[in-house]
């Protein structure tokens, strides 16, 4: 048997494999990167994560760090947003506690393009389109009307640069003489009452903006996701049917109350409906500890007043 040795290959030949091999490895995912950490009402440490979304966009996610489950969805940034959006997105999250509630992460967020600005309906939104993109704020204001809530003051879209380099699109709010201040979607929408045209003047600046590098619409897109994605939701509707059903119908708020299973006991053992819970819920009376009703009700209590307490559809009740 002849043996047949193998030519040896030279240095270049080997080099220029390792290069070739090196070529053909996949590319690896950057890992995910912690923003940030804070500790709930339960004590349990949480931390918010930057995850991989559909088509290169990036979830940030608010997560249990112990298990690293319970994930939250805060917001979802479109691939093309420069990459300090998510820590400026997590600042302000954590820089309010009452703004630290998201819905839980789905499997359809991570087959879902981010919010699909390019693919909204048009819309009946200011045209600043002709602005250029470092324009004052006072500039950018007067693109847009007005909003009034009932105390007089004023809302609108703005310019805020404060600790960052680049302009930053929010609502800002306006009481008499006092500066201006950012305000979110949500207090907007609170003080108003109704979710229009909020959504809509929001949805058109996005829109317009989000491709512009020069403006970041980072926290503007995700406040105004988490509405869209909360169940808690406005109570203006059920309170005026609450009110309607008791002055036109003789029903009483304890027996709406007690439909609804809220019962209270007297000193004597008499039973009564608990007209102190419903009047909270709908916003007539102000929570413990609080000097205004709130204008938010839970999705769930909403329904249960609506159908057991009142005799009507959700939906009757429920604003748009």
């Amino acid at each position: 048997m002849t043996a047949v040795v193998s030519p040896k290959s030279s240095p270049h030949s080997r080099s220029h494999a390792g290069r070739r091999r090196q070529r053909t490895l996949p590319a690896r995912r950057p890992a995910r990167g912690v923003l940030g950490r804070y500790t709930d009402p339960a004590g349990r440490p949480r931390e918010i994560v930057t995850g991989f979304g559909h088509a290169g966009s990036v979830l940030v996610l608010d997560r249990d760090t112990g298990t690293l489950g319970d994930q939250r969805l805060i917001a979802h940034l479109a691939p093309d947003e420069p990459a300090g959006n998510a820590a400026l997105v997590c600042q302000h999250y954590l820089a309010d506690p009452r703004g630290r509630w998201c819905r839980p992460l789905s499997p359809e967020d991570l087959r879902a393009p981010a919010l699909g600005i390019d693919c909204a309906p048009e819309l009946p939104v200011p045209d600043d389109s002709r602005q250029p993109a470092d324009c004052e704020s006072e500039e950018l204001l007067r693109a847009y009307p007005r909003l009034r809530d009932r105390h007089g003051r004023s809302y609108q879209l703005g310019l805020a640069q404060e600790r960052l380099s680049i302009p930053e699109l929010r609502w800002f709010c306006a009481e008499g003489c006092a500066e201006r201040r950012p305000v979110s979607v949500r207090e907007v929408i609170a003080k108003l009452e109704s979710y229009e045209p909020v959504r809509t003047h929001t949805i058109g600046a996005l829109r317009r903006r989000h491709k512009d590098p020069a403006v970041s619409v980072a926290v503007l897109r995700a406040e105004l996701e988490r509405i869209d994605a909360s169940r808690i939701v406005l109570n203006r509707a059920l309170r005026h049917a609450v009110l309607r059903t008791v002055q036109t119908q003789g029903v009483s708020m304890s027996e709406i109350a007690l439909r609804c299973g809220r019962v209270k006991y007297d000193s004597r053992g008499n039973a009564s409906g608990e007209t102190s819970w419903l009047a909270r819920r709908v916003g007539i009376s102000p929570e413990g500890g609080e000097c205004e009703p709130t204008p938010w009700v839970h999705s769930d209590v909403l329904a249960l007043i609506a159908r057991s307490g009142l005799g009507i559809s959700p939906r009757e009740v429920e604003l748009g």
